[in-house]
């Protein structure tokens, strides 16, 4: 790669980085995995980012990378779970501050994969149908059904006054 291009993507990443992995951290519910998955698509923009520079619109091409790899690992991950006898112990939910947003976060995380990805780009990225169809690499039709679905779905759970993950006295 020609030391511009190397400059160029390196300004990339620094500008872009803390938002990405905000959105896959909304993406995979897990700060860990997060940072795997947005060094898995700057790896893979690395690899092609004279072509992907020269395009002008990087973000949307890494927010698609970002997407797309998020939902593969998901898929990759349901035939590899292992079937346990017993939980592992859990820490005491009244020992640390309740997170506010956890109620949120539980809910967002339930979703399936794509309906996630649909609510967390219209939403928390603010992308229009169009373009959170093109990173999702559907139709907008398919986007808004997503969305809808994983809205009502994220109402009905936090409607409810004790959902299991949340106790009750930490949702009001």
């Amino acid at each position: 790669m020609r030391a511009d291009d190397e400059r160029g993507f390196e300004d990339f990443v620094s500008d872009e980085q803390p938002a990405l992995l905000r959105l896959a951290v909304l993406l995979t519910g897990d700060r860990g995995h997060a940072e795997d998955l947005v060094q898995t698509a700057l790896l893979t923009t690395y690899r092609h980012w004279p072509r992907i520079s020269a395009a002008g619109r990087p973000t949307a091409y890494v927010r698609r990378v970002l997407v797309t790899s998020h939902i593969g690992w998901r898929r990759r991950l349901m035939t590899t779970e292992q079937v346990v006898d017993t939980l592992p112990d859990r820490a005491d939910p009244a020992a640390g501050a309740p997170d506010p947003d956890e109620a949120l976060s539980a809910a967002l995380r339930a979703l399936p994969p794509r309906m996630r990805a649909a609510v967390v780009l219209r939403f928390y990225a603010d992308l229009t149908e169009r373009q959170a169809a093109e990173v999702m690499g559907c139709s907008a039709s398919a986007v808004n059904t997503q969305t809808t679905r994983g809205l009502a779905r994220l109402r009905a759970v936090l409607a409810t006054p004790a959902s299991p993950s949340v106790p009750a006295e930490e949702l009001s």
